[in-house]
């Protein structure tokens, strides 16, 4: 990605840790990754900036994923956005409502390493 504009890329993950292995592999493959910690903090943060995609956890405190995922496809302004659902929810029922709502794929973080994520997200974005 060297010489074009940086994709911008906000990752919703209420564990830090978690967060800053994330947000690091991203920035070592040359995105700009922004954390929003709760579900409340992601739709606002959506309105400051229109990340290119968004990773998003569904266990979260103050509103859940599908409720963030719920109000992204119902906004004329950010409905178009590519969201990829990374959790720990793993039952069938739980993807099944996620892609319903428009997902664009679903990601169990202990199937997936860091580096298989951002490949991922790179082949969701086409580069």
């Amino acid at each position: 990605m060297a010489g074009t504009k940086k994709i911008y890329i906000l990752l919703v993950e209420d564990d830090t840790f978690l967060a800053n292995i994330y947000k690091t592999k991203f920035e070592m493959e040359g995105f700009k990754v922004v954390v929003a910690i709760n579900g409340t903090l992601a739709l606002e943060e959506v309105k400051k900036k229109h990340p290119q995609l968004i990773l998003l956890d569904i266990l979260l405190p103050k509103m859940d994923g599908f409720s963030v995922l719920e109000h992204l496809k119902s906004d004329e302004k950010t409905k178009n956005i590519p969201v990829i659902l990374l959790t720990n929810l793993g039952q069938k029922d739980d993807v099944d409502k996620g892609l319903a709502l428009g997902a664009v794929d679903y990601l169990i973080k202990a199937h997936f390493k860091p580096s298989e994520t951002v490949d991922k997200v790179k082949k969701v974005l086409g580069i």
